[in-house]
């Protein structure tokens, strides 16, 4: 017995009149059931993006954000799912056309890197969008043309890869910390120009951009990450050896924003203090960098489920089932 059955037959055995008066009352009964499945599945998406925010909630901790606060939040959270509405059409673009797009986030730690790539990739297809998060070379790749290990995760036909850090790591992390010489250095410089308009050149679009805060805001995030039990994780022995060396990494930065800012791939530089405002900037400007438009599709019609009377559905050992703590 199917859901809209067992409802005419309850709306029968509650006293409904005719046959037909009772049918009626069960389809209504089915859509509003249906409408009350759909509305929870709209407020659990909404509830994904203030579990997203549970890092702002906790630095608030509990306290009155005040009025014009609180009016701003409903403004980030308004236009970041507008954005990442207009982000699915994007991908879907992509996919239609077989665009292939790379996106490099750079930036100094605790800089909101990531931050902004969750909110890209929330939404999108895991399979067509892909995050390219690489550790520190092995014994093996150390031995390498240098952008080798990055080449294997470009981008096939329909794709789009976000470099959380990228083949800039030369210009910045291993060159203040002296993993690499000087000749390796400047080698990287004569050939990323190079590099990157070979990719462009065979069809690879490629977005960068540095993610720029103050002295005082690393300090405030550092400290909030060795604070918070939840953030723990993301502070490296790195990060604090790169707070040290804080105007190290800004020369190292400029020298590398000058040296490969090129018109087939130029830099783009995020203010990124305000943590909601930069994601915001910084999806709306990846939008504006992609020649998309919305993608056309057929009405997809939802088919009935076929029953066959002889269909029993086994039931789950109990033993398998798990326990119902909440």
């Amino acid at each position: 017995m199917n859901e809209l059955d067992r409802a005419g037959q309850a709306a029968r055995d509650a006293g409904y009149g005719s046959e037909r008066e009772a049918d009626a009352q069960a389809s209504q009964e089915v859509e509003r059931e249906r409408r009350r499945r759909l509305n929870e599945e709209l407020l659990d998406a909404y509830d994904e993006e203030l579990e997203m925010e549970v890092d702002d909630r906790l630095q608030e901790g509990g306290l009155d954000i005040g009025d014009e606060a609180r009016a701003l939040r409903r403004v980030y959270f308004r236009e970041l799912i507008r954005l990442q509405g207009e982000l699915v059409k994007m991908q879907d673009w992509i996919i239609s056309t077989g665009h292939r797009l790379v996106v490099i986030f750079e930036g100094r730690d605790a800089a909101g890197k990531g931050g902004v790539i969750k909110r890209i990739t929330q939404r999108l297809n895991p399979r067509m969008c892909r995050v390219a998060a690489l550790p520190a070379p092995n014994n093996r790749e150390r031995t390498q043309w240098y952008f080798q290990r990055y080449v294997q995760h470009l981008p096939a036909g329909g794709e789009m890869v976000l470099f959380d850090r990228s083949w800039y790591n030369r210009a910045g992390v291993e060159r203040v910390m002296n993993f690499c010489s000087d000749d390796e250095y400047e080698e990287f410089f004569r050939s990323v120009p190079e590099f990157e308009k070979m990719l462009v050149r065979s069809g690879v679009q490629i977005v960068k951009y540095w993610f720029s805060i103050t002295d005082d805001e690393q300090e405030v995030r550092f400290q909030s990450r060795i604070d918070d039990p939840l953030k723990q994780w993301k502070l490296s022995p790195m990060d604090l050896e790169s707070r040290r060396r804080w105007e190290a990494y800004t020369h190292v930065k400029e020298v590398m924003l000058q040296r490969s800012h090129i018109p087939e791939a130029p830099w783009w530089v995020v203010q990124g203090v305000d943590k909601k405002r930069a994601r915001l900037n910084c999806i709306s400007h990846l939008l504006s960098q992609v020649p998309y438009h919305e993608i056309e599709h057929p009405q997809v019609t939802l088919p009935a489920r076929v029953h066959h009377p002889d269909y029993i559905r086994q039931p789950v050992p109990q033993s398998m089932i798990v326990p119902e703590i909440y």
